[in-house]
């Protein structure tokens, strides 16, 4: 597997972990099907025609957007939403998210600051701005913002992911498996922090802790086969 593709497999599932954090229901909605949630939308469009002053209703109807992919009409509503209450602190950060999705890195950095104006050590909003900074090649503030937010949430797995995969992508290996270490001591059934742990121990020929890994792998219910290019001599 080429370089790139590994940090893009390791940002992508950072990138689903945030979207969890910022949308409550997604584990709800990931389960039904896109035609499901767009009679959710339309539902929530049919309300908002009633009630156009609504604030709740726009908020709802962005998130419907949000689980579609549909960054620009998200956009809209949350535009909607700031113009009248510049201090919304959701409205901030789920702009932002969309921002980023539409590659407008700029403006999603402007709300994720006005965001942690409004909530300086808010978990979601921390770890947004700092893979947003790594991904804008940023790099030393996108480490320092994700040592803030370590500090700032020593209890939360996420944390210590994000910053491993930051660790990762800038070949700090040793630092990203004593990470990725921490958040599965925080998460001990979290297969992507293995499997991540695992890819780096090979890569450090570290065979006697990548074999833990891939019994813990088993265990927990991946099949054997699919671990094999994982199992060092």
């Amino acid at each position: 597997m080429r370089k790139e593709d590994r940090k893009q497999i390791v940002f992508a599932v950072l990138r689903l972990m945030l979207v969890g954090l910022f949308l409550c229901c997604v584990v709800v909605c990931e389960a039904q099907n896109e035609a499901a949630l767009r009679d959710s939308l339309r539902q929530a469009a049919d309300q908002l025609t009633f009630h156009p002053d609504s604030i709740e209703l726009r908020m709802d109807k962005a998130r419907w957007n949000m689980l579609l992919k549909q960054w620009d009409y998200a956009k809209a509503e949350y535009d909607y939403v700031l113009d009248r209450m510049p201090n919304h602190f959701d409205a901030r950060r789920y702009r932002a998210y969309a921002n980023e999705q539409m590659g407008r890195y700029t403006f999603a950095r402007l709300d994720y600051d006005w965001a942690l104006r409004l909530r300086s050590g808010d978990l979601s909003a921390m770890m947004g701005m700092a893979l947003l900074l790594q991904k804008m090649q940023h790099y030393t503030e996108a480490l320092d913002m994700v040592n803030r937010l370590v500090n700032a949430h020593p209890e939360a797995a996420e944390a210590y992911a994000v910053r491993a995969g930051i660790e990762k992508d800038r070949e700090m290996f040793d630092l990203a498996v004593y990470d990725f270490g921490e958040a599965i001591k925080r998460d001990e059934t979290n297969k992507d922090y293995l499997l991540n742990r695992l890819e780096l121990l090979v890569k450090l020929n570290r065979k006697e802790e990548a074999d833990s890994d891939i019994k813990r792998l088993v265990q927990l219910g991946m099949p054997r086969p699919a671990l094999k290019k994982y199992m060092l001599k």
